[in-house]
């Protein structure tokens, strides 16, 4: 079962994935709306990680964060998929894959943690909202 602590490291390292993910395309060559969609994403994502480390702070918890390598390989692979030319396609097939697997690991979190701790599972369920959020609006340029 997780604890409190643990799903909170969960939301915030889920949060700062999706923040390495949607940076490491935004350099890319892409449509404006594109872009928009990405920032908007991007900013959910921000407010999550600053919920998060809020909680813990008020705690007293130190949360583990996203480790370099992790970082590092997401901005890798992103650069290695686009590296045989970038389009909002492939962008956004990238980023849907990205938020599914994030909805996949939130679910199965969801269902481990016990405690339930109401500010927690909030914040929880509105990473979830911000991953089936990115993937609606990623359908429309695909």
């Amino acid at each position: 079962m997780k604890t409190s602590q643990d799903m909170l490291t969960s939301v915030l390292k889920t949060a700062q994935m999706g923040q390495t993910g949607i940076r490491s395309v935004l350099r890319s060559p892409m449509s404006e709306s594109l872009e928009k969609a990405l920032r908007s994403q991007l900013r959910e994502y921000d407010t999550i990680e600053t919920q998060a480390q809020a909680i813990a702070s008020q705690r007293g918890w130190q949360l583990p964060e996203l480790s370099p390598g992790l970082r590092r390989m997401a901005r890798l692979t992103a650069r290695a998929r686009l590296s045989f030319g970038s389009s909002d396609a492939r962008i956004a097939a990238m980023m849907v894959r990205g938020c599914v697997r994030g909805v996949e690991k939130g679910q199965k979190e969801l269902r481990r943690y016990s405690h339930r701790d109401p500010q927690i599972s909030q914040l929880s369920e509105a990473l979830l909202a911000c991953e089936n959020g990115g993937i609606h609006r990623m359908e429309g340029f695909l």
